[in-house]
C-alpha cells in the first residue's frame, strides 16, 4: 500500500494473478493493486509523462482529460471540454499525440502548448473517429480508426461514415496519410514490436490479435490472427521489455507470449479498456478499467517508446 504525505492510503484490491503457463512465472509485482482515481463513466487512452512524472488519461463519455500527480497522489481534471479524447501516446520529441473522437482527428500537443492537426482526412474524407496510436522510431504516426465515436453521442457526435470503412492508417514526417490495411471490423489497440518489425493490432468486433510485418517503406504484410480474447474483447495493447504482449480485456490484463500463446492474467473488478508502463523505471503498470485507474509496481519493466528510449 502506498502512503504519500499529506494523503490517506489508495483504495487497494489483493493482487490476484492467474498463472497459465510456466513462462508466465517471471512476472510477479506488489501483493496489493492499488485504485488511484475512480468516478469516469469510461476511463480509456492512458499515457504516462516522464517529463512531469504523471499518468494523463481520458474519460470519453464525460469529454475530459485528468491527470494523476505520481508524487502526490492528487488527481485533477486538465481539459474539459476535450474533444472525446481516446488514446495518446509520447512521440520522440515528448509531445502528447492524442485521438480526438469529437473532432475526428489526431492532434498533437506542441512544445509550446499550442495543439496541431497530425491529420483528419484521408482523401479529402473525415475519418470516422481516431481510437488508438503510436509513434515509431521514425517520427512515423500509426492509428486505428473504428466507429464508435460517431455511432451515438455518448462518445462524440453521432455521424455517417465518409471513409467507407474502419481502418489503420500511417501519417508520415511530411505529413502524407497512407491506408495500411482495410479488413477490420473495428480496429482498436496497437502497438510495435521492441524492434518495430511487427505491428499487432487489436480488432474489438472479431475478438482477436493480428499480428503484421511491417516492410522498410511502412506498408504491412500479413496480418495472421496472433490470439483470441478469451474473456470479452481485446482493446488496448502494449509490450513489456522481454517482448511479452498485453492486451486488456473483460477480466482484467491478459499477458501473451509472442507466439500468441496465453501466459496468464491480472485480474481486475472492472473491465480493463487501456494500459500502459510508466514510472521512472517503466515498472508502473496502469490500467484504465470502466469507472477507475488501477496502479500495480511490477518485476518486469514496459518496453520504451520513440520517447524513452532516446
Amino acid at each position: 500500500m502506498t502512503t504519500r504525505p499529506g494523503h490517506a492510503p489508495a483504495h487497494t484490491v489483493p493482487t490476484t494473478w492467474e498463472r497459465l503457463d510456466d513462462r508466465f512465472a517471471a512476472v510477479d509485482g506488489d501483493s496489493l493493486v492499488e485504485r488511484i482515481a475512480t468516478g469516469c463513466r469510461w476511463a480509456e487512452g492512458g499515457v504516462y509523462l516522464p517529463a512531469s512524472r504523471s499518468f494523463v488519461w481520458s474519460d470519453i463519455p464525460n469529454d475530459r482529460q485528468l491527470r494523476w500527480d505520481e508524487l502526490t497522489g492528487e488527481v485533477g481534471v486538465i481539459s474539459h471540454p476535450a474533444g472525446y479524447p481516446n488514446g495518446s501516446t509520447l512521440d520522440g520529441q515528448g509531445r502528447l499525440v492524442t485521438c480526438e473522437h469529437g473532432g475526428r482527428r489526431v492532434r498533437r500537443v506542441e512544445h509550446d502548448g499550442s495543439v496541431s492537426t497530425v491529420a483528419d482526412r484521408f482523401e479529402g474524407l473525415r475519418f470516422n473517429s481516431p481510437n488508438d496510436v503510436v509513434v515509431d522510431r521514425r517520427g512515423r504516426v500509426w492509428f486505428t480508426d473504428p466507429g464508435y465515436g460517431i455511432a451515438t453521442d455518448y462518445e462524440g457526435f453521432a455521424a455517417e461514415e465518409e471513409v467507407g470503412g474502419r481502418h489503420v492508417y500511417r501519417v508520415d514526417p511530411d505529413g502524407s496519410i497512407h491506408r495500411v490495411t482495410d479488413d477490420f471490423d473495428q480496429p482498436n489497440g496497437l502497438a510495435f514490436s521492441r524492434d518495430e518489425s511487427q505491428l499487432y493490432v487489436v480488432d474489438s468486433e472479431r475478438h482477436h490479435l493480428r499480428v503484421f510485418d511491417v516492410t522498410d517503406d511502412g506498408a504491412l504484410e500479413g496480418g495472421e490472427v496472433l490470439a483470441t480474447c478469451t474473456a470479452g474483447t481485446f482493446d488496448g495493447v502494449r509490450l513489456d521489455s522481454a517482448g511479452r504482449i498485453w492486451t486488456a480485456a473483460g477480466d482484467g490484463v491478459h499477458c501473451l507470449d509472442p507466439d500468441g500463446t496465453l501466459l496468464g492474467k491480472l485480474l481486475l473488478p472492472e473491465i480493463a479498456a487501456n494500459l500502459t508502463f510508466g514510472g521512472l523505471k517503466r515498472n508502473l503498470l496502469f490500467v484504465c478499467a470502466s469507472t477507475s485507474v488501477y496502479m500495480i509496481m511490477l518485476k518486469v519493466t514496459g518496453a520504451p517508446g520513440p520517447y524513452a528510449s532516446r
